[in-house]
């Protein structure tokens, strides 16, 4: 699970209403450039975190374990204090363990440091380069604790990529040797998750072989049942062309993102939602989508017809599932379906997916059967 937006999840799962009252509180300061006044209640975030843990803990069956996401990009102006709280909580909560992602969370294992369960837990990290692992594990020496993984994130992945706007001139299997051999040099030993691009089973097959402890994939699940998107949004995953799949600079993170170009996320000129959500604000309030916003103002005083083409509100459009991040091969998904009568393509089980990765050979796909009453 992730972490992002927890209040928002919240509130739409458990019924709470954090939104509702952050926005209330900062109400007056909607027509304000300034955000530094909009910040995060710790109380309620660690409410909503624990909340959205807690639940998911509970409805887990059998002996899997249940791992969260916490991107440190999640800035929400108060970037240690609101980091600190989302991963204690998390632990508080029972999570199984916590992958640390976007950014290199220097400080990350500190903060946890004086939890019960820090040693306990399953903490790991995500790198695209030997550097940044490198980075990690000098500022994490004093703790004395090493991670329990690392996912190395090649050029392929969708969403936010750890590389600049030259990540294809990086390799996964490169970097993974790289990293593999760091390892040992240094006489660690820490299970390596290959990530990015791993498409069939056979893909998977190949980082195994070459020393891989698993792979983490995502595209194909994209267009499972059980994946939360839209199914309108499904469809435009499922009819995607390689043309189709850019990776652009619109994140106000800074980091080059993976999606599609149809997004309805790019040129929207949507106001700044920063006191309903806000957890892109840096340290000072600061958003880089704000300063685009405020440029097209100076410009359209009126604000109407308003088209920010540089950045893009991250916050408001995940939200809506208006922002379509993907991976490099969702232009093959139409390729592990079957289209139906209507011209939609049908969407697959998770057990579908899983179990093609599991079993199947020489990169074949295995295809749905389709439903009784289309095909009699």
């Amino acid at each position: 699970i992730s972490d992002a937006m927890v209040q928002d999840v919240s509130d739409r799962r458990f019924d709470t209403s954090f939104v509702k009252e952050k926005t209330k509180l900062y109400k007056h300061n909607i027509d304000n450039s300034d955000k530094s006044v909009v910040q995060f209640d710790l109380g309620r975030l660690a409410e909503a975190t624990k909340l959205h843990v807690g639940k998911t803990m509970a409805a887990k069956q059998g002996p899997g374990m249940v791992f969260i996401n916490c991107m440190e990009k999640l800035t929400m102006n108060g970037p240690k204090e609101t980091l600190q709280v989302r991963l204690n909580s998390a632990l508080d909560a029972g999570i199984d363990g916590i992958t640390l992602s976007a950014g290199l969370h220097l400080g990350s294992f500190a903060l946890m440091a004086d939890h019960p369960r820090f040693r306990d837990a399953k903490l790991g990290i995500i790198v695209s380069s030997v550097r940044a692992l490198q980075l990690f594990l000098r500022k994490t020496a004093r703790l004395d604790r090493l991670p329990d993984f690392i996912i190395v994130e090649g050029p392929l992945a969708g969403g936010h990529l750890g590389f600049g706007m030259d990540w294809a001139q990086y390799d996964l299997a490169t970097i993974i040797a790289e990293i593999k051999q760091y390892l040992v040099n240094e006489k660690l030993d820490i299970p390596l998750v290959a990530a990015g691009g791993i498409f069939t089973g056979t893909d998977a097959v190949s980082f195994l072989e070459a020393g891989s402890a698993a792979v983490q994939v995502a595209t194909r699940f994209t267009i499972a049942h059980e994946c939360g998107l839209p199914s309108k949004v499904k469809q435009e995953y499922f009819r995607a062309s390689e043309e189709d799949i850019i990776v652009n600079t619109v994140s106000p993170t800074g980091y080059p993102m993976r999606m599609l170009k149809s997004t309805p996320a790019i040129g929207s000129g949507i106001r700044p939602n920063c006191e309903a959500y806000g957890y892109l604000l840096d340290g000072s309030g600061g958003c880089a989508y704000i300063n685009a916003y405020n440029a097209q103002i100076v410009i359209h005083p009126d604000g109407k017809n308003i088209s920010v083409t540089d950045k893009t509100c991250l916050c408001t459009h995940m939200r809506n599932y208006n922002c379509w991040t993907c991976g490099s091969t969702t232009n093959r998904l139409k390729d592990t379906t079957r289209r139906l009568p209507d011209g939609s393509y049908m969407e697959l089980s998770a057990e579908h997916i899983f179990k093609d990765y599991q079993f199947s050979v020489n990169h074949q796909i295995a295809l749905p059967e389709l439903p009784e009453t289309v095909a009699a």
